[in-house]
């Protein structure tokens, strides 16, 4: 008998019990539908997280102050602890660092900021406009503030999207003079949104002046709290990580065997972190929503075994006009795997339709890929193939003297 029957008459004897067979697969459309949801969260979560991380610039490196060790009986210095970090640090990683392309300054304060009658309390960034570069963070409107700037300590502001949006309702920001602790400030660009940090933090609620001005005038401190070092390639930045930190030990004088007062990340530590995160939440969803699939799976076991028991004499009558042992065995498999095939693509249907009511409705990002797809196909059938093995191996080894006299 050719496959091209077999699977006819499949049709024909699971049409016959059209109720039972829609509930036996419906194990398998819950089971398919909840791993390509449950999948997709979690690589639209990836994903997310990735785009993210890459608007900080995938060939980044971080240098701050503090450093994050412990040693036994000395004392912990955190983040931002240690006054060290100096821009001729950042020159000379510049200057000897050939795998580093620029560098900027970053000094952070708080203050008050106010426009009229308005007012918001944000984060002042003094940085230069290689910062940006790094970054990789355009204008939305206006200019950037440069070198001669820096070099004057002028009272000139970039504001961050959030900022601008707040203060200014119904004006144009470029040109306003706003108040920052109490000191005049021209506003003399707005930048583009940047969005959330991988943080969780909004990147846009901020604003830029050169660093020379917010030492001077804000925070009264002669050093700078990190740098911000653009690498010639990803790749780049993995390397230049222990060449920045060999460079500045010299330059601090520490010893062999005593902690950094620095600390250095690049952004593929980060993104790398990330990706096995949600890497391993991705499949702990995929393992969580592939129960199912087994007990649609048990379902399916359990209707062909109550399928052979009612069919005996079915079988008896096709062995006695010929049919063999391996033509039964492949009748009721090919039975157990079209049921499974079946509630699999309602299942990848069903899928998309949930991911996309997920995505509309609670604003999450989902990503339904190929690879889950074909996961969930080739799944099915594989339990569309165990769990009907031995019902199609229980019919095959019927006694046909036997089963013709089954009543």
């Amino acid at each position: 008998m050719d496959f091209g029957m077999v699977f006819r008459v499949a049709l024909r004897a699971l049409a016959r019990n059209k109720m039972r067979s829609s509930l036996t697969m419906l194990g398998i459309v819950i089971g398919v539908c909840a791993v390509i949801a449950m999948v997709g969260v979690g690589q639209g979560a990836e994903q997310q997280v990735q785009q993210q991380i890459e608007s900080f610039g995938t060939n980044t490196v971080f240098v701050s102050s503090g450093s994050p060790s412990r040693r036994p009986g000395g004392a912990h210095m955190g983040s931002w602890s240690v006054k060290t970090l100096t821009v001729d640090d950042m020159q000379a990683i510049e200057r000897e660092i050939p795998l580093v392309r620029q560098c900027a300054p970053g000094v952070m304060s708080s203050a008050q900021i106010v426009f009229r009658n308005q007012n918001w309390f944000t984060r002042v960034m003094g940085t230069t406009q290689s910062y940006f570069t790094v970054r990789n963070w355009p204008l939305l409107a206006g200019n950037m503030f440069g070198d001669d700037e820096v070099r004057r300590a002028q009272n000139v502001v970039v504001l961050g999207k959030t900022v601008a949006d707040l203060l200014f309702v119904a004006e144009d920001p470029v040109g306003q003079t706003i108040r920052v602790k109490n000191q005049p400030f021209q506003v003399i660009g707005v930048l583009a949104p940047k969005g959330q940090s991988p943080w969780g933090d909004d990147q846009d609620d901020r604003i830029f002046a050169p660093y020379t001005t917010v030492q001077k005038k804000l925070s009264g401190q002669d050093w700078v709290q990190f740098l911000s070092c653009s690498a010639i390639s990803r790749e780049a930045s993995v390397a230049a990580q222990p060449q920045i930190e060999v460079l500045l030990r010299e330059r601090h004088r520490i010893r062999t065997g005593s902690d950094d007062d620095f600390q250095v990340r690049t952004q593929s530590e980060v993104a790398q972190m990330a990706e096995e995160t949600s890497r391993v939440m991705t499949m702990l969803l995929g393992s969580i929503a592939s129960i199912s699939l087994l007990v649609g799976g048990i379902g399916i076991m359990n209707i062909m075994l109550v399928s052979v028991t009612e069919r005996t004499r079915e079988i008896g009558i096709r062995m006695a006009v010929g049919a063999t042992e391996s033509d039964i065995q492949r009748q009721f498999l090919v039975e157990a795997v079209t049921l499974s095939l079946f509630g699999g693509m309602i299942g990848l249907v069903l899928g998309a339709v949930v991911s996309a009511l997920i995505a509309s409705f609670l604003g999450w990002a989902v990503l339904i890929s190929v690879k889950a797809v074909l996961v969930a196909v080739v799944f099915s059938t594989l339990v569309g193939i165990f769990f009907g093995y031995y019902p199609a191996r229980k019919a095959a080894q019927l006694d046909p003297i036997e089963a013709l006299r089954y009543e």
